[in-house]
């Protein structure tokens, strides 16, 4: 992202190639970010730069980042956790792991083993969003779905 050139957006949406896979995406733009995006300052070819209108280094943008989450209290989180953090509200809010994959560049698998590993287990949201689905597919909380009769 540090290298994404404006060039790679298009107004509605940002093209670009996922690093660590080679995998070619075109990422919707939420309108948030279009907004961002369509105020900024175009101060060179890249989108992100620093203060002073240069290419971030990576030390640069880690120490930044750094800073801006000690300023908001936010502790123990890197620019990369950000991925697994798309991944996983993508998955918490119903996306089909195509639909993440169309976004972020994983594969399937990927995707999966991300959520397995590293987040669904930690999160008590996703426990919550399966009882109310077991509610609403049997029309009254608590009552066992109509299942087949085992044979003896």
């Amino acid at each position: 992202l540090l290298a994404l050139p404006w060039s790679s957006y298009d107004g509605t949406s940002i093209r670009l190639t996922q690093s660590k896979t080679k995998a070619r995406v075109l990422v919707p733009v939420a309108a948030p970010l279009r907004e961002a995006l369509d105020a900024s300052e175009k101060r060179g070819p890249l989108i992100l730069t620093n203060l002073k209108g240069r290419p971030w280094t990576s030390d640069g943008f880690r120490t930044s980042w750094a800073k801006v989450c000690a300023k908001a209290d936010i502790n123990g989180l890197t620019f990369h956790d950000l991925r697994g953090t798309t991944i996983t509200k993508l998955a918490s809010v119903g996306c089909t792991h195509s639909e993440i994959s169309a976004i972020t560049g994983h594969k399937h698998a990927d995707i999966t083993s991300i959520l397995e590993k590293h987040y669904l287990a930690s999160d008590p949201e996703l426990g919550k969003s399966a009882i109310r689905k077991l509610e609403e597919g049997t029309k009254s909380p608590n009552q066992a779905p109509n299942w087949p009769k085992r044979s003896p």
